[in-house]
């Protein structure tokens, strides 16, 4: 630890986090120093940077978004750090490097960091608080995946033995026991058993999630728009965290939303959305337009607005006024957050235009 000087210049840290290790790599002006690996645990980390004798406003830590990263901003933050957190994916010069290893990835980010921060793409992390509570959510939406993929594989057993496949939903799925033989019955028990627990716990994550929405006054102001429950409410809230955080199209993009880009010259390709940023609230978001354009979704301005690019004709044209739908509930929604006493409607309005455009 002798290799750090006592002197006020700023310090730069690159932490590269595995599952149960972090290199750590220094950077001083030009000098830089690597210390190795650490465990990854917080008694290291204090241990760690209970030895460095410089003040704590001279320290500027860069690390890489993942598992650990929010305990660990939130830990370094704590000793009077300046942390950044990087965003993994976009940072293709360390992912997709020649040479990688933990201690060049350290190094990098580092220099990154002593550079200019804003190449590192910095992410804010949300609280503790959010984050416990977010679990709920990503623990029903980890049910529901599940519970998809045990009743495919039940349709595709019963249909590889020529038995008719009725489409069974999740809430019938169990009527098909008992019209299978004997035989096939005692094969599949389990998995009709998991499905029971599974719903079961499915419907009591939905009781959780009611009652944390509770929790978040803005939730019950999201929940104005006709398609909006407590699930979608609190997901955006959670993750969304602060509604001045984003502009409209910002948001868009964050959750992944808007189309990717290709152009150069006169030729300017019509591609698909980028699918960056959240995937569970994306996914939610998109799952919320399905229910408004469907059959029990009610009469409502998102409804139209989807029909309008729906009845231009086919497959393709439903999936993105899908798309076009999520993308404008989560514009939407942010409005109505950051001006609760204005009209739902009124915010339609005010943001048809751009979320036509974005």
């Amino acid at each position: 630890m002798n290799n750090v000087s006592q002197q006020q210049e700023k310090i730069y840290f690159g932490l590269d986090i595995s599952q149960k290790t972090i290199e750590i790599f220094a950077l001083k002006g030009e000098k830089g120093v690597s210390f190795g690996k650490i465990s990854n645990t917080q008694k290291s980390l204090n241990e760690f940077f209970d030895k460095v004798p410089v003040p704590s406003e001279s320290i500027v830590v860069a690390l890489e978004t993942g598992t650990h990263s929010a305990w660990i901003s939130r830990l370094l933050e704590a000793r009077g750090y300046d942390v950044i957190v990087a965003h993994a994916r976009d940072l293709a010069f360390i992912y997709k490097g020649d040479k990688k290893s933990d201690r060049i990835d350290a190094e990098k980010l580092a220099r990154m960091a002593r550079a200019d921060k804003k190449l590192l793409h910095p992410v804010k992390l949300m609280d503790k608080k959010r984050q416990e509570d977010l679990i709920a959510i990503k623990a029903r939406d980890l049910l529901i995946r599940q519970r998809t993929n045990i009743i495919n594989s039940i349709r595709g057993f019963v249909r590889s033995l020529g038995i008719e496949d009725v489409e069974y939903s999740h809430e019938t799925i169990n009527q098909m026991y008992d019209t299978l033989p004997s035989e096939i019955q005692q094969n599949l028990r389990g998995l009709f058993e998991t499905l029971t627990a599974i719903n079961s716990s499915i419907k009591n994550y939905d009781k959780r999630i009611e009652k944390l929405a509770k929790d978040y006054s803005e939730t019950k102001t999201l929940q104005q728009i006709k398609g909006v429950g407590p699930l979608i409410a609190l997901s955006f809230a959670l993750i969304i965290g602060d509604p001045q955080r984003f502009s409209s199209r910002e948001c868009a993009a964050y959750i992944g939303l808007i189309p990717k880009r290709d152009q150069s010259g006169e030729v300017d390709k019509q591609l698909g959305i980028t699918k960056c940023g959240n995937k569970l609230l994306r996914r939610l978001l998109v799952q919320g337009a399905q229910y408004i354009m469907g059959a029990f979704g009610e009469d409502c301005d998102l409804r139209d607005f989807g029909n309008r690019i729906a009845i231009r004709g086919g497959s393709i044209a439903r999936k993105k006024a899908k798309v076009a739908v999520a993308r404008k509930l989560a514009i939407t929604m942010l409005a109505l957050w950051r001006n609760p006493d204005v009209a739902y409607d009124q915010h339609f309005k005010s943001n048809h235009k751009r979320v036509k455009n974005a």
